[in-house]
């Protein structure tokens, strides 16, 4: 038992959200501010609150005592040498598809002492995805341009493109990559949603159709343009679930339930003044 960590520092909520998702929040000594936005609970029992994988301070983690040090991309040089220089146990993840997120949790199971419960979380989700995935097989298949970054303008990672093929649509542009404007423009998706890092859910939807000259997208003429909250798309971890729901709920309305939390535009702006 002494060999499993006791105290854990977590700079990312994704790590967090698995923690909660394996039993073991009650290990968790400190993290970052954003970890309550998927982790509520986390606001009954408050932990130190430290900076997270993109800008970590030696200082802070060492203040919290931990045994284990979880963080996660993306990184930034002088935060991976600020986690180094605490000497802590560091376990650092850099997801990309879902086998790499199912991978991080199966890792932080056996580092706990869960690994049945990481199991049993994985199965979980692998069973939610095939359930989806069966209710819009036979659909047609809209296609979806999804954006984790506003300027400059970035298309969502590779396990939002897996999640909008299981939710029934198909992914416009290269996961991950910056692509233009104009490029989205020529592409002319037929559903479009925004999920910006740390934005929640109060993307300017009406502003960036403008913006951008994208009146005349399908999506835009359609009303088929929807903020998702950051956290149900851009945390690698069971929480993914949420915006598997929400993207199957945007692409296929006639089939599924708009969750709560989900904006979709109201007017599409023809000048300004509409702003």
């Amino acid at each position: 038992m002494d060999s499993f960590p006791q105290r854990i520092v977590s700079l990312q909520p994704s790590a967090t959200v698995i923690l909660a998702s394996l039993g073991k929040l009650d290990l968790l000594v400190a993290c970052t501010k954003y970890c309550a936005d998927v982790c509520p609970q986390l606001r009954e029992t408050p932990r130190v609150i430290v900076s997270d994988s993109w800008t970590a301070k030696s200082a802070e983690i060492l203040a919290a005592h931990p045994d284990l040090l979880i963080a996660a991309v993306p990184y930034q040089e002088q935060a991976v040498i600020e986690i180094l220089k605490s000497g802590i146990r560091f376990l650092g993840l850099a997801p990309k598809t879902l086998a790499d997120i199912y991978g991080d949790i199966a890792c932080i199971s056996g580092i706990v002492g869960n690994q049945q419960g990481g199991q049993q979380v994985i199965s979980e989700m692998k069973s939610q995805m095939e359930t989806v995935h069966q209710q819009t097989r036979d659909l047609l298949k809209p296609r979806v341009f999804c954006e984790e970054w506003g300027k400059p303008l970035i298309a969502s990672q590779p396990w939002v493109a897996e999640l909008v093929e299981a939710a029934g649509g198909k992914f416009v542009g290269t996961p991950g990559a910056q692509i233009t404007p104009e490029e989205v423009l020529a592409a002319d998706p037929d559903v479009l949603v925004a999920a910006w890092c740390g934005a929640g859910n109060r993307v300017p939807l009406e502003k960036i159709i403008h913006e951008r000259s994208w009146l005349h997208l399908q999506a835009a003429q359609k009303r088929r343009v929807h903020c998702i909250p950051d956290e149900f798309l851009n945390t690698p971890a069971p929480t993914l679930i949420l915006g598997l729901k929400a993207l199957a709920a945007v692409i296929h309305p006639e089939r599924f339930s708009l969750p709560s939390g989900i904006r979709t535009i109201t007017d599409v702006p023809v000048n300004a003044d509409q702003l």
